[in-house]
């Protein structure tokens, strides 16, 4: 009998336009016999294949057993076909489609093929620096549009020569439909200029020339992937410290690019999994313990000053490993921006924005269609853990253990990012910073454009912040009032499929106001893919209370939809309140009033003897009376005030830099036994001014007892120790008694205070030791970064509770947050 054929429409869907995926499927179908066609389309994939029935079964396991590089298949739907007994297999031109459900790749690193060929005299792309192929390259940066072809890209304006245009059009090259494919002869180029804009070399000598002004000390501005960075050589401390001062950026760490992890291993210690994520394809950031140099090794030491870590970096554009081999072997490669906006990605903005910073500027004339930062991420209990998702991996979803219809997630005031939800899928954006001035807020509303229109997504829903005064909450009260949604037949089951069903009436976009807290915990539920309840402990800087107090160190029960505050740290006055935030020595003055009240003035403390006294009388009166000290139950601020109270820093530069600097003060201290924190008060009854069902957890024992210690002139290290071990074992004692109280064994940890390694690893320890299962964060930050994933999740079950009821009629959204 004469084996059967068969035929099938498969519709592949995930990471599968831009990487090779089609000339994969191209050579795949030749291996196992199989005929058809294969085209993009905006939904994936599209393939019509017809073979014999074993071959089409092993054709099709192949697609997900052997996949390219940078190639991720979500899902392949399969659909019996006419068998048209049709030869050969072919690739046909992109189809569009009225839905989009393709993903886009992240911009990755070049890839080893392309290096060697970029080092090959004889090869027609030697120094290139815009060498790429299927496996590596520019993807999201460059993207206008799906399907991701090159009309829709930053190289539309470059007409490929017959050489590029061969190897494009040839399915067995490795180039084969590469959307950025060029060479010198018909590509992008780079040139140099100084910082009055004339030009001083072209693509030929002016990647060599750069190199050499690095080597003499001159700071450059170099564009990069996805903006510019400032660069200079790590190893010149005066040139490093002349950055500082030119960039008004006295402290914060610099981040660093060397020419190979060998270099690295002089200056940092590297584990195994460091060495993997650092030569990843998505080459991240990674901060890394800093060790003391070999002899003759030397870098400045102002790079990131009291700072226990380096965050490091390999090169991943051709550009960056030309710099680094006729350059420094290690270069600063800090952020090409005025101080608090975005990234620059545009040539004549970057000249305007630091020409007074940079000596020279190292250009090319591809644009950049979307900017993104470099990602940053720290090796945490054995897993990395993201302190900035960005270049490297945002556009990917984070896949989602449930359905949602689409909404938006506006995110937080600071290190926001943005984020839509579509079916089982949660897009969170890059990094777009902090919402603090016009241009940062400009790129805020284009990335939430952007991601709609490549994304296909119309938000039935927009979620945001409590607190009133962001510019993302008033983005989202602007958006609700300009757009309108279908009305769905009253009715409907809470299902997100039959929310577009419609009787062609419309109502209002309902605007979703959703706790900061609890879009910290309910990001770490969507992640592990947890419904909740949980107990979770949300430890942060600033979050607006539904009391209207700033939170921040806080016990809650939390499910998607709702939560119960169960405990948080005694309300302590911010004094000057947001000032604050940029001088803890205010919060060191706020917990020595709390813990002795106003006569902590005549303390024999090193502290109070280095403050203005007039000052700290005025700030005391300020207290006394209530006058412009908002309370606060904040951990972050708590840390501020230790950090103050020990000397390290009284005012910061940057964000975090107290409990930055307070953790790599406890991180050099030898080890103490692990009961030796100090003591703390959990209060039951709420005495401390809290309403009586919530558990009030009073650290002020402990400070009066780290008073004495400084009095006797005990290690600043060693303190600092027992104060990240009392903040430990108050928090795990605390969650562990609300989670007994209500039988849950889940504990989710959530919020910015969680970067720091000695309070992720201590808790996660302590809460296991008391039976407890500990869920944290490993596919989004921790802190502000993953709000916007909480945001759109707690909004996305409130819509499909609402819809469930009565429709979208009087959209009935769920108060969620409660105090009891």
């Amino acid at each position: 009998m004469t084996p059967s054929r068969v035929a099938r429409q498969l519709i592949i869907r995930g990471v599968v336009q831009g990487v090779g995926f089609r000339p994969f499927l191209f050579s795949l179908a030749r291996e196992h016999r199989i005929a058809g066609e294969v085209a993009n389309t905006a939904e994936g994939v599209l393939a019509r294949v017809e073979g014999l029935a074993g071959d089409l079964e092993r054709f099709v396991s192949d697609i997900t057993a052997r996949l390219p590089r940078l190639a991720r298949v979500d899902r392949i739907d399969a659909a019996s076909l006419p068998v048209r007994g049709g030869q050969g297999f072919s690739i046909v031109p992109s189809r569009t489609a009225r839905s989009r459900a393709a993903l886009i790749s992240p911009d990755v690193c070049v890839c080893d093929d392309c290096l060697e060929e970029m080092r090959e005299p004889s090869n027609l792309r030697y120094g290139y620096p815009f060498i790429n192929c299927t496996h590596c390259g520019p993807r999201f940066t460059i993207i206008t549009d799906i399907p991701y072809d090159r009309p829709f890209t930053a190289m539309k304006d470059f007409a490929m020569c017959p050489d590029c245009l061969t190897e494009y059009e040839n399915p067995a090259d490795r180039r084969f439909h590469a959307q950025p494919n060029a060479c010198p002869a018909c590509g992008p180029h780079v040139f140099l200029m100084d910082s009055q804009g004339t030009r001083i070399a072209g693509p030929g000598p002016a990647v060599g020339l750069a190199a050499d002004l690095l080597k003499q000390g001159r700071i450059l501005a170099v564009k990069g992937l996805g903006g510019f960075h400032l660069a200079v050589n790590a190893a010149d401390d005066r040139a490093v410290r002349l950055l500082r001062e030119r960039k008004n950026r006295p402290h914060k760490p610099f981040a660093l690019m060397a020419r190979s992890p060998a270099v690295l291993e002089d200056y940092v210690r590297l584990s195994q999994q460091e060495k993997k994520l650092i030569q990843s394809y998505h080459r991240p950031i990674v901060l890394a313990e800093k060790r003391v140099p070999r002899a003759g090794a030397s870098l400045s030491p102002a790079l990131a000053p009291q700072n226990a870590c380096l965050g490091v970096m390999l090169p991943y554009t051709p550009l960056h490993f030309l710099l680094l081999e006729k350059g420094p072997e290690i270069l600063v490669m800090t952020s090409g921006n005025r101080t608090g906006e975005p990234l620059s990605v545009d040539n004549r903005d970057a000249m305007e924005a630091f020409s007074h910073i940079a000596d020279y500027f190292l250009m090319h004339n591809r644009d950049i269609y979307f900017r993104a930062d470099d990602s940053i991420v720290r090796i945490q209990a054995q897993q990395p853990r993201f302190i900035r998702r960005s270049r490297g991996y945002a556009p990917l979803p984070v896949p989602l253990a449930f359905s949602l219809p689409p909404v938006l997630g506006c995110g937080a005031g600071m290190k926001n990012t943005i984020c839509l939800t579509r079916e089982n899928e949660a897009f969170l954006s890059q990094h777009i910073g902090d919402l603090e001035n016009q241009k940062t807020h400009e790129f805020f509303t284009r990335t939430i454009d952007h991601y709609k229109k490549i994304l296909d997504i119309v938000p039935l829903a927009v979620a945001h912040d409590l607190h009133p005064g962001y510019l993302s909450t008033e983005y989202a009260r602007q958006y609700a009032a300009k757009h309108r949604v279908p009305r769905p037949a009253a009715g409907k089951s809470g299902d997100c499929h039959d929310l577009p069903e419609t009787h062609g009436m419309s109502a209002p976009v309902p605007l979703v106001a959703v706790q900061h807290h609890h879009a910290h915990a309910v990001s770490c539920m969507a992640e592990n893919h947890l419904e909740g309840p949980v107990t979770a402990i949300v430890l942060d800087g600033t979050g607006y209370g539904t009391d209207g107090c700033i939170w921040g160190g806080e016990v809650l029960i939390a499910t998607r939809r709702d939560f119960v505050r169960k405990a948080h740290l005694r309300y302590i006055p911010m004094p000057g309140g947001d000032r604050a935030v940029l001088e803890p020595w205010r919060m060191a003055a706020s917990v020595l009033f709390t813990a002795f009240g106003s006569g902590f003035l005549d303390l024999d403390l090193p502290w109070i003897k280095a403050m203005d006294k007039t000052k700290l009388a005025f700030i005391c009166r300020m207290m006394e009376n209530q006058v412009n000290t908002p309370m606060t139950s904040s951990c972050g601020r708590l840390f501020d005030s230790v950090s103050s109270l020990l000397g390290i820093r009284h005012k910061i530069s940057y964000e975090s830099q107290a409990a930055m600097e307070l953790e790599a003060l406890a991180a050099v201290d030898p080890d103490i036994k692990p009961s030796a924190g100090y003591c703390f008060f959990l209060d039951p009854a709420g005495r401390a001014g809290s309403d009586d069902s919530v558990m009030v957890i009073d650290m002020m024992p402990g400070i009066r007892k780290m008073v004495a210690d400084i009095q006797a002139r005990v290690p600043a290290g060693h303190i600092s120790r027992r104060f990240h071990k009392t903040v430990v074992q108050a928090f795990a004692r605390a969650a562990h008694t609300v989670a007994e109280a209500h039988g849950l064994d889940k504990v989710v940890l959530s919020g910015g205070v969680f970067h720091n390694d000695a309070v992720l690893t201590g808790m996660i320890r302590a809460l296991e030791e008391k039976g407890l299962t500990v869920f944290t964060h490993t596919r989004v930050p921790a802190g502000d970064g993953g709000i916007s994933l909480g945001q759109a999740v707690v909004a996305g079950t409130r819509l499909m509770a609402a819809a469930g009821g009565d429709g979208y009629g009087a959209w009935g959204m769920p108060a969620g947050p409660s105090e009891n």
